[in-house]
């Protein structure tokens, strides 16, 4: 079996009292979707900001491509290859699309940019529209495209995407989701946490589900999908 390209071992974290990771595991393999499910406030959220160091470990490792990660400025990680998506998209609101597709390479100093902001604009043709309007002009769905396309400027090898569902009507997220399949294809590693729990399962090869900062299940998405106690709980079954 090959190493994991990121693993969590035993990881706690919290907010000040707030123990919201209460010693998690978690693996995702090199080419992998994998789906983190559960109830608001089970802690998913905060395992992404974990893995970047925005939320500290308080306790438990992070390995990325086995190098422990607990103490790497949460700045350094993209130039790793390791990037997020926050929930909520955090464009800048001021900048225009370009600016923003920018930002995303900030780390970088290769000569390649140029191609993969045309790369971006191939994959989200409306961007290229919309490439000199400031990103707060965008719809919900426009910024959340602009946020993957934004991501996806520092060549991630693993891609943490929040929510990326939140808020946006159906025909957009089916967009949103080919997109990471699209992606996924292309040889990135995906944690997706997701609250619509049939299609982050329907698009990943394993998952896990979290309840109040425990890892209470995990198993391949498939068998996931046809438990009756995860179709009660989360798929409105």
């Amino acid at each position: 079996m090959p190493e994991p390209i990121l693993e969590l071992k035993d990881v706690k974290a919290g907010y000040g009292s707030i123990k919201a990771l209460k010693g998690i595991s978690i693996k995702a393999y090199e080419g992998e979707i994998v789906s983190i499910i559960g109830a608001n406030g089970a802690g998913k959220s905060t395992t992404l900001m974990t893995i970047c160091n925005v939320v500290k470990a308080t306790s438990g490792d992070i390995y990325y491509r086995g190098e422990r990660i607990n103490s790497v400025n949460s700045d350094k990680l993209p130039e790793m290859g390791l990037c997020q998506v926050p929930e909520g998209r955090r464009i800048f609101p001021r900048l225009s699309v370009e600016e923003n597709l920018d930002m995303g390479a900030f780390h970088r100093k290769d000569k390649e940019i140029a191609d993969d902001m045309e790369r971006a604009f191939d994959m989200f043709p409306i961007l290229k529209e919309r490439r000199r309007q400031p990103g707060g002009t965008l719809s919900g769905g426009e910024q959340q495209m602009l946020a993957i396309a934004r991501a996806l400027m520092s060549r991630p090898k693993v891609l943490l995407l929040d929510e990326p569902s939140l808020g946006l009507a159906p025909l957009i997220v089916q967009q949103i989701f080919d997109i990471v399949g699209e992606i996924n294809k292309q040889g990135t590693t995906v944690i997706l946490v997701e609250q619509n729990a049939r299609v982050a399962l329907s698009m990943a090869k394993r998952g896990y589900v979290l309840e109040t900062g425990n890892v209470v299940m995990e198993d391949d998405a498939k068998v996931l999908l046809d438990n009756p106690d995860i179709q009660k709980a989360y798929l409105g079954e």
